[in-house]
């Protein structure tokens, strides 16, 4: 008669990239940021995202401004100076209302 009980737990909820802008693996003229939409909402405190420029030496081209939108607590935003072509590499690491750490990455190519 109980048994069921103890097997329904809460689901752990991780926050898991959704969208972006640039798209990943996408190819945009130019970008003056980087925005990501995550499934549940983040603790901007513990939320960043970093952005490295195009080149061998990988130069942090963000300006560690990562802050959520305040209409949208899963709507992640960093400035970056991304004017030079090439290929842009962007990590992410986030942590949800819930406590739960989720990481990733992608590239995007900025093309003249």
């Amino acid at each position: 008669m109980g048994l069921g009980l103890g097997l329904a737990g809460t689901a752990a909820a991780h926050a898991h990239l959704k969208r972006s802008v640039p798209t990943a693996s996408g190819t945009v003229a130019t970008a003056t940021q980087v925005e990501a939409w995550f499934t549940e909402d983040l603790e901007p405190k513990f939320s960043t995202i970093t952005v490295t420029g195009p080149g061998p030496n990988g130069v942090k081209v963000d300006k560690g401004d990562t802050h959520t939108d305040p209409a949208d607590a899963k709507h992640l935003i960093v400035s970056i100076d991304g004017a030079a072509p090439g290929t842009y590499t962007v990590d992410w690491a986030v942590t949800s209302v819930d406590t739960h750490k989720s990481k990733g990455g992608f590239t995007f190519d900025v093309q003249k």
